[in-house]
């Protein structure tokens, strides 16, 4: 809270700031834990994106939706990043972009004799990609807040170097956690 606060008060939104979540069921520890707090303490509204139940119909039942004033699904967003020119990355290159790095993922993880990363990874790194990559388009800026100081090289969150390599976000919309 205090970075995002630290931030902010640097660079003012120029509109109302709702906090995003994509779909976590509520846990006592984790981003569900971590997202409550934030928007409690932030005093900040939040939205919820899901998976379309197509993809996995769990994803959106399973929502924690506490402070939810808002929700979406995937596949109005990814309809924001379509046709070509209407965000700054595409639809199609940001999905390019996320299938060339699970590639390399699961290349490093067979390299290193684990196994490769579950299909569901796609999916949610499309999820975590496209929703940033819309809402910047869509709203003029976006403020992307890691939650961990380290970001493990095979875990959904990396995914996000994805996002940046395309311009979907740029570095100077990242807020890094720190201890």
């Amino acid at each position: 809270s205090r970075l995002l606060r630290q931030r902010w008060e640097a660079s003012p939104p120029g509109k109302p700031v709702i906090l995003v979540t994509q779909g976590d069921p509520l846990a006592a520890r984790g981003i569900s834990a971590i997202t409550r707090a934030v928007a409690s303490e932030l005093s900040l509204p939040r939205a919820l994106v899901c998976l379309d139940d197509s993809i996995d119909p769990s994803h959106s039942r399973d929502a924690d939706r506490d402070g939810v004033i808002l929700e979406l699904r995937y596949s109005m967003l990814a309809g924001v990043l379509e046709p070509p020119g209407a965000a700054p990355a595409s639809l199609a290159a940001l999905t390019r972009a996320v299938d060339s790095s699970l590639a390399a993922k699961n290349a490093a993880r067979e390299a290193e004799g684990k196994p490769r990363l579950k299909e569901y990874y796609r999916d949610y790194a499309l999820l975590q990609e496209v929703t940033k990559a819309a809402l910047r388009a869509a709203c003029g800026g976006v403020t992307v807040a890691h939650t961990a100081e380290e970001i493990s090289p095979f875990s959904v969150t990396s995914f996000y170097e994805a996002g940046l390599a395309v311009g979907a976000v740029i570095e100077s919309d990242m807020v890094r956690f720190t201890s």
